[in-house]
């Protein structure tokens, strides 16, 4: 009896210390887009692959093709007026909002080739992106996000965000903090848009 429990333990150190066959890759084949506008950035999704609860956005932007959608301040974004003191108070604490903006062009087409990064990520990845950008809509009482206004451009609406803006969390902190959700290895700290850009030409320019 006792040599059976001797070699029934060998057996199961042996299975514990044997090198487990390594998990297969799951295949790139979701886009997320990266557009840089300036100081600022945003996320692009091809309509086709957002899901649901996301996909609540689309009845707003019925025959689209992608969805930006932008972090900003919100008192500094809805008055529209960019001047000195405004950008300086959109510095201090404050309740944030997201911009979205509906393209029926490709997001190169609409923003120049230069600004634009298309990176690659897992459907698997792609959920956790999607999922974390529900989580920054603020919800009225019928779990739908909240319209604020009209956006600037056509085709665009200023939603309501659950998190606020300040200067230690900018646009360019939200985007890649999105991104890293979406489990793409952007920095801890990010405050500028060239931080966010070249970080993703740098991942795009890597092989599969």
């Amino acid at each position: 009896m006792t040599r059976l429990v001797l070699v029934a333990l060998a057996e199961v150190l042996l299975s514990a210390c044997s090198a487990p066959n390594p998990p297969a890759t799951a295949p790139r084949d979701a886009t997320v887009y990266v557009i840089g506008r300036g100081w600022h950035t945003d996320i692009g999704l091809p309509v086709e692959e957002i899901t649901a609860p996301l996909a609540v956005l689309k009845a707003q932007f019925p025959g689209v093709r992608y969805l930006i959608i932008g972090f900003g301040d919100r008192t500094f974004l809805l008055s529209r007026a960019a001047t000195p003191f405004s950008m300086l108070t959109a510095l201090l604490p404050g309740r944030g909002a997201l911009l979205i903006t509906a393209l029926r062009a490709t997001p190169q087409e609409a923003f120049g080739a230069s600004d634009v990064v298309a990176l690659r990520i897992s459907r698997g990845e792609l959920d956790h992106l999607q999922a974390r950008l529900w989580r920054e809509f603020e919800l009225a009482s019928g779990a739908t996000p909240i319209v604020l206004t009209d956006g600037p451009y056509a085709g665009s609406l200023f939603y309501a965000a659950s998190a606020p803006y300040s200067g230690l969390y900018t646009c360019n902190t939200w985007t890649a903090e999105m991104l890293r959700a979406g489990g793409l290895p952007m920095p801890i700290g990010v405050l500028f848009a060239g931080q966010v850009m070249g970080m993703s030409r740098w991942l795009a320019s890597q092989p599969d």
